[in-house]
């Protein structure tokens, strides 16, 4: 196959891959809230099932990254699409909680594949740095976003079982033609900075320490956000609101989140990543304050203001993986980033059920500003060690 078709046909397919992704894992907090009711159990007790699930997600991006160097990123990825769509048609089978969380928990280790292969595949293939990170989150965002719309709309008309039997025919069936079109891991048609040596920066154990700080907290942020908002909006804007409704209102904030991830592309190709850091964080704090204390449209605006910062964090993340790891580690750093990003993430769900109880969304959205504030001030030093020379700079309009 010629190279560069081969590459087209990669980004294409990672891309899916991501929304895939972003989608299965967010049919349960939506799906839950039809389940309880057949069930007779209370959102806390359901909720918390997928604690397995969201922490499997992060803790097995670890071998995903190992067994991705001897099995090849592309068979990896068709491993994801399958286990995804087994996992899925599981659920929809549930008749228990032990059932629940058992798929759930499989469906977190198929799902863990996805962020430290798909990652490595794109940045690989990418013609355009930042323009294809942007795409690609726009891709993810854009699958979380849909999910509590059409979760909902699923298990009202057609009951929820199908809310999960549906997305696991689609992910067989673009599994399959993965594997059909896309023959091996290829090279890009043509070498591109990508593949150029990582950018030198100053101080490197002290930059790393405080990512690493940046990526736990965001974890926490990520999932204590995107699991619990079908149920703030359902819970405190302060109307009496149908579920199809409630998750139509839940997909609107995610679209302005992959709205987001598409300029902070385009940015990346033309400013300092540490000085887009700083600007997108400063924002995840201030919305969920608003969010904690408000109610009604008020509310909606500071949870799009923490949408926004938190999905244009994942851009971001991402490029500086790509720009200051060297090729051949970043499978590997891939792994790392997302293993300790998502394995912290999944202990959102015991935190959300904790602190609703002690005081509602109010408190879980008051405390996770608080994680909000721990990223924007490790991006502070991040910012003043990049006005340094040759520390973490990209050159003004330079494409990766």
């Amino acid at each position: 196959m010629n190279p560069a078709t081969l590459s087209r046909r990669t980004v294409i397919f990672v891309n899916i891959a991501h929304a895939l992704d972003h989608f299965v894992l967010l049919i349960y907090p939506t799906a839950v809230l039809a389940i309880a009711t057949e069930l007779g159990l209370d959102y806390a007790t359901l909720i918390a099932l997928a604690t397995g699930a969201f922490v499997a997600f992060g803790l097995f991006a670890l071998p995903s990254g190992w067994a991705a160097e001897r099995l090849g990123r592309r068979n990896m990825l068709g491993i994801f699409y399958l286990g995804c769509a087994a996992a899925c048609a599981g659920l929809s089978t549930a008749t228990s909680p032990t059932a629940f969380a058992g798929w759930l928990l499989l469906l977190g280790i198929f799902s863990a594949i996805y962020h430290p292969i798909g990652s490595a595949m794109l940045v690989t293939h990418a013609s355009r740095l930042g323009r294809d990170l942007g795409w690609n989150g726009v891709w993810g965002n854009l699958g979380a976003a849909a999910a509590s719309g059409v979760t909902a709309l699923i298990a009202v008309t057609l009951g929820w079982r199908l809310a999960f039997l549906l997305p696991a025919l689609v992910c067989a069936l673009a599994g399959a033609a993965f594997l059909w079109m896309v023959r091996s891991d290829g090279v890009p048609g043509s070498r591109s900075r990508n593949d150029a040596p990582a950018l030198p920066v100053r101080r490197p154990g002290l930059l790393m320490i405080l990512f690493g700080l940046a990526i736990l907290a965001g974890g926490i942020a990520f999932n204590v956000t995107t699991i619990a908002l079908p149920k703030i909006i359902d819970e405190r804007l302060g109307l009496t609101l149908p579920l199809l409704l409630t998750g139509s209102l839940a997909t609107v904030v995610f679209v302005f989140g992959a709205a987001t991830q598409l300029a902070v592309g385009r940015l990346i190709d033309r400013i300092s990543l540490p000085a887009i850091f700083i600007g997108i964080v400063a924002l995840a704090p201030l919305g969920l304050g608003i969010a904690s204390a408000g109610a009604g449209f008020t509310l909606l605006f500071g949870l799009t203001l923490a949408i926004v910062s938190i999905y244009g964090q994942v851009v971001i993340t991402d490029a500086m993986v790509a720009r200051y790891v060297p090729p051949a580690l970043r499978t590997r750093a891939f792994a790392i980033r997302y293993f300790l990003g998502f394995t912290v993430s999944g202990f959102a769900l015991p935190l959300i059920a904790l602190l609703h109880g002690q005081g509602g969304f109010s408190v879980v959205l008051g405390a996770t500003a608080v994680v909000g504030g721990v990223i924007f001030v490790c991006a502070i030093p991040i910012l003043m060690f990049a006005r340094q020379p040759g520390a973490l700079e990209q050159p003004r309009g330079e494409a990766a």
